[in-house]
């Protein structure tokens, strides 16, 4: 087994350990804390991201580590090995007892993913991808090949403050004047996976994303086959500016549409 082989392993293992955890927590009448005026965590994060850790040291102890809580380091380091953990994305779906939520756990080198894996426990998908593809429950994924605008479903992904409203009503403006349809899952490491595996053309934001919201299904769009950029259309990485994923041959479109949200088109 290569390094890479044993990474990716790693990964699904962590993720449906962490998942697992979740799941038992989920619909369970779990106390709610805030973050933040609009974040909000639970214990059930907490556990499930030290049952992830506990998981990846097993194997890689000395590897960094990117989560979401507690006092793990929040940015993506550019040299070395490092882990990106989401214990619960899709945590205001989880506390509204809807099941759009996974666990997503990536593994880098040098700053580029190599490996990821997402589990979505309640709707029964483990999502992954390695060296050679992405795979949903084991079968290898591709993105759409949908090219008419007027054929193809976007999601806003991530989430604007309240004093950036203007901001995620130009999305969603922007989404239903050039394309046929539109969705909202949100949980940015779902919505990744499915437009890996064709269920959405697309996906955008013109914010930041957190590295656990963006690099595992970042990584599984690509390694289907599709195109994800940052507002000005350059590839990209965790520390970008935007997040326009597509299925490739719509990109121009979402590009033109993230673009919008900031009237830059």
């Amino acid at each position: 087994m290569t390094d890479v082989d044993e990474r990716a392993a790693v990964a699904e293992r962590a993720a449906r350990a962490g998942g697992r955890v979740a799941n038992e927590r989920f619909r369970s009448g779990i106390t709610v804390e805030a973050k933040g005026e609009d974040d909000v965590v639970t214990e059930a994060d907490r556990a499930a991201q030290r049952t992830v850790i506990e998981a990846i040291h097993e194997s890689f102890p000395d590897d960094a580590i990117v989560g979401e809580e507690e006092d793990e380091r929040k940015t993506v380091p550019d040299e070395g090995a490092a882990w990106v953990i989401d214990p619960i994305d899709g945590t205001h779906n989880y506390v509204r007892d809807i099941p759009v939520w996974c666990t997503a756990v990536a593994t880098v080198v040098d700053g580029e993913p190599v490996a990821a894996a997402t589990v979505a426990p309640v709707l029964g998908d483990v999502y992954t991808a390695d060296g050679d593809g992405a795979y949903r429950n084991g079968e290898r994924l591709t993105v759409s090949d949908v090219a008419d605008p007027r054929g193809g479903t976007v999601d806003p992904t991530l989430w604007w403050d309240h004093d950036s409203r203007d901001e995620y009503a130009n999305a969603c403006e922007a989404i239903v004047r050039r394309f046929g349809d539109m969705r909202r899952l949100g949980a940015a490491q779902i919505v990744l996976p499915t437009v890996a595996a064709g269920g959405l053309e697309g996906t955008i934001s013109n914010l930041r994303a957190n590295p656990w919201d963006s690099v595992g299904g970042v990584f599984m769009v690509r390694q289907a086959g599709g195109r994800v950029t940052d507002l000005e259309g350059n590839r990209w990485r965790h520390d970008s500016t935007g997040l326009v994923v597509s299925n490739g041959a719509l990109h121009d479109e979402v590009l033109a549409a993230a673009r919008a949200i900031e009237r830059l088109e």
